[in-house]
């Protein structure tokens, strides 16, 4: 392959993705369920004891990453707040 293909090539492919709009997010797969877990685990950093980590990892499980945590949003990690 000479000099000249491969760098139109990879022009080609940097056009292709910075028309579509897409985050390398999108482009690049990724598990829902990977970073459902890892968000639980970010939040029990966060919160401590406040956070029931383990009941977090279960439901991402249960709802296969369906159901994200975010750790700034209270309304995703109400169901997960202990009372200490």
């Amino acid at each position: 392959m000479s000099p000249f293909t491969k760098v139109l090539a990879m022009l080609t492919i940097a056009y292709i993705v910075s028309i579509s709009n897409a985050s390398p997010a999108i482009v690049s797969p990724y598990d829902p369920m990977e970073i459902c877990i890892e968000n639980c685990a970010q939040c029990k950093k966060m919160l401590g004891a406040w956070f029931d980590g383990p009941l977090c990892a279960e439901a991402c499980i249960k709802f296969r990453g369906k159901l994200i945590t975010d750790c700034e949003d209270f309304g995703s990690i109400a169901p997960f707040l202990n009372k200490i």
